[in-house]
């Protein structure tokens, strides 16, 4: 069991029936008004991330979105720092978001504000060149001399992981880089849990960020999330879930924020990652993360009957 919430019991499960199904038809409704109407009462939570040593935020920031954008650093910097001002403390990015605006974006708020954020970026080269090359882009347009944790972007292959295992491999260019003290933690990121399951089981990662969300958007090869699990709590990996939304489709679909974040954040997660496109979007999600508790079983099943058909 998981926080409350017995995953195999999740996956396993359904659609539920619809006929009559909505969000005002449990007590999920009055629950999820609360968390998004009520002003916080408490700071926002914090759990272990794995085993790096660092109390993380339940939601965190990620450097899509607004964030991204090379004409909008003046909001984004606006954001970036009220979602600091209100307890958020791990920022994510990569060098591909944006096209380098969003490292760019972010450093100009870290060259100031650094010691409060656990920050975390990645390498799209797998290749022990290709990321040395990487991270020094990456650390100039952070203005930061570390990185707290550095991640392989976006594993979608069997031979992507055997070839980290190889010689000349961006993991050794990451083990390299931690030996010297330039990152911090390992990581490594995907939207399958039968390749992140196995890039655990062959390594010893410090954390991994997986698609998790109610419609199952972008989540490759769900069966094996069970085994995904169990393998990062054994190992004690940090896990961080992202693509709440994906990418706002799930907005589309007339699903809301008030049932999508908490589905997400109900799994054994740390943390929650979302790009945010406007202050008052992420002063939402806070409030919403400051007052969450843990969706029971019938609660995240209604939940993703209701995506889920109208995906």
């Amino acid at each position: 069991m998981y926080n409350r919430c017995n995953r195999r019991t999740f996956l396993k499960q359904g659609l539920v029936a619809t006929t009559g199904i909505g969000l005002a038809s449990s007590a999920l409704f009055a629950k999820t008004m609360a968390w998004a109407t009520e002003p916080a009462k408490r700071p926002m939570p914090r759990k272990p991330l794995g085993g790096t040593g660092h109390d993380v935020s339940i939601f965190s920031l990620g450097g899509e979105a607004t964030i991204e954008r090379p004409d909008r650093r003046e909001q984004a910097a606006r954001i970036i720092n009220r979602a600091l001002d209100l307890g958020v403390n791990y920022i994510d990015t990569a060098p591909r978001y944006g096209q380098g605006s969003s490292e760019i974006n972010i450093g100009q708020v870290m060259k100031t504000r650094r010691k409060e954020v656990f920050l975390a970026t990645k390498s799209h080269d797998y290749t022990y060149d290709g990321t040395m090359r990487l991270v020094e882009q990456s650390l100039d347009r952070l203005q930061t001399d570390y990185l707290d944790l550095y991640q392989h972007h976006f594993v979608r292959s069997s031979s992507q992981l055997r070839q980290l295992e190889g010689k000349n491999s961006a993991r050794q260019a990451f083990e390299r880089l931690k030996d010297e003290g330039v990152i911090r933690n390992i990581g490594i990121t995907g939207h399958s849990s039968r390749l992140l399951a196995e890039a655990l089981q062959g390594y010893d990662y410090d954390c991994a960020l997986i698609t998790i969300n109610a419609a199952r958007a972008s989540m490759n090869e769900s069966e094996h999330l069970d085994r995904f699990f169990d393998l990062a709590t054994e190992k004690n990996v940090g896990v961080i879930g992202m693509k709440v939304v994906n990418a706002g489709s799930l907005l589309r679909q007339g699903l809301t924020i008030r049932q999508l974040l908490p589905y997400t954040m109900s799994y054994p997660v740390s943390t929650t990652v979302m790009g945010i496109s406007e202050v008052a979007y992420l002063e939402e999600d806070v409030r919403i993360a400051s007052s969450f508790e843990p969706l029971s079983e019938n609660e995240m099943a209604e939940i993703r009957a209701i995506a889920q058909a109208g995906a």
